[in-house]
């Protein structure tokens, strides 16, 4: 047995050491081509982004080859002077409503213009959002982003979710617009109790986190509801201003834009050619507010994040709603003779692209999606080619992961 063993040892350990070789060889190739050819190391792994802003390995379909070799954006001026203000308010869960937009506010001669696009700071979609961005880019479609949902109980943690989640996706041009909730001075959306303390104070963090995270991010409160006066259910919005900036000295100079709901009131069906708190230019009694009670030094460029005339028109009729041809003829009348001859204007976007009944009286389009008559009568209107600082990149048309 002793002579049988011993040559069938040394057959087993020289095939072993030749595996060993075989495999110190490979490894030690392997390392010189990935430290020697670091580009082809990034295209070839499988990462995505979480929401903390660090890497982490996780298998998807997304190669980082079908990502980006270089990216920048064509200019740093937040204020460029040709720009397309018409806009449109929709939502992400839809592609189509991307589309919708585009064909409406792109259309006569335009390019880049807007869309606000609500974000519930729970959500960390990474598909869906990397489709929005794609889409936006593709499309030359410049996003407000609104918060919304926020835990009022635990907003720090919410709030550095959310803006890590935000800030790792690449955006249609370098200023990342945020509104920061929405009419926070009505019960209906402030939770059940309208606290401009509370709001103030959360304001002031959002605004802080996010810029601190990209000094790109570029904030805007949340619009209020302007048309009213104290009842049960709302705070005046002059009032809200004011014990604003008592709670939190200086809020409003930390913004970089001001958003606004400039409703044609009363019932959504007033005159275009209204002023004051309750027509389609309530921003100027806000602005002269600002400056006049507040002390506020900043001109801020006005979003107009909701506005617009309730039709009759919709799953049932509703006369006591304007009828849609005098919708179509009123928001004429607004952009051309107001909205586009006022520099502090930046966008304009109407509530909304289509809203399920009874607050389909607001919607552009109808459940199939064929549009009013005062869609095709504002995207009939001529529009300029806006000129933002986009996003121009090398490798990719798809810069944001679709998982």
């Amino acid at each position: 047995m002793e002579s049988y063993d011993k040559p069938k040892r040394r057959k087993v350990l020289l095939f072993v050491f030749a595996i060993t070789v075989f495999v110190l060889s490979a490894l030690i190739s392997a390392g010189y081509f990935i430290f020697f050819n670091p580009v082809e190391k990034i295209e070839n792994a499988l990462l995505n982004f979480n929401y903390s802003g660090q890497q982490k390995p996780q298998p998807t379909t997304c190669l980082l080859s079908q990502q980006l070799k270089y990216v920048y954006y064509s200019g740093s001026d937040p204020n460029w002077k040709i720009n397309n203000k018409f806009g449109l308010y929709i939502y992400a869960e839809d592609k189509d409503f991307i589309n919708i937009a585009d064909e409406l506010v792109n259309s006569k001669g335009g390019d880049w213009g807007y869309v606000l696009i609500p974000y519930s700071v729970k959500d960390y979609d990474s598909a869906k959002w990397g489709r929005v961005f794609n889409q936006l880019i593709n499309k030359h479609l410049i996003p407000v982003i609104q918060l919304w949902n926020v835990d009022v109980n635990d907003y720090k943690k919410e709030t550095r979710k959310a803006a890590n989640f935000l800030n790792n996706f690449i955006w249609p041009i370098r200023y990342r617009y945020i509104s920061v909730y929405n009419e926070p001075n009505d019960n209906n959306f402030w939770y059940g109790n309208a606290n401009a303390k509370e709001y103030a104070q959360i304001l002031n963090y959002t605004i802080d986190t996010f810029k601190g995270i990209n000094s790109d991010f570029y904030t805007m409160n949340g619009a209020f509801n302007i048309s009213t006066s104290n009842t049960t259910q709302h705070i005046d919005g002059f009032e809200f201003m004011k014990l604003m900036n008592d709670a939190v000295p200086g809020i409003f100079d930390k913004l970089d834009a001001w958003a606004s709901h400039p409703y044609p009131q009363p019932n959504f069906s007033g005159s275009p050619y209204d002023t004051g708190r309750m027509g389609i230019r309530a921003y100027e009694s806000e602005l002269d507010y600002l400056k006049n009670e507040i002390g506020v030094k900043k001109n801020l460029p006005v979003f107009i994040t909701e506005t617009g005339w309730a039709h009759a028109e919709g799953e049932s009729y509703d006369n006591s709603f304007l009828t849609d041809d005098i919708v179509a003829k009123y928001f004429k009348i607004a952009y051309e003779e107001f909205w586009l001859k006022d520099d502090r204007v930046r966008a304009v976007m109407p509530f909304t692209v289509i809203y399920d009944s009874p607050f389909d009286h607001f919607s552009w389009v109808n459940e199939d999606k064929v549009p009013y008559l005062h869609y095709d009568v504002v995207k009939s209107i001529k529009k300029v080619a806006g000129e933002p600082p986009k996003y121009e990149s090398g490798g990719t048309t798809s810069p944001n992961c679709e998982y």
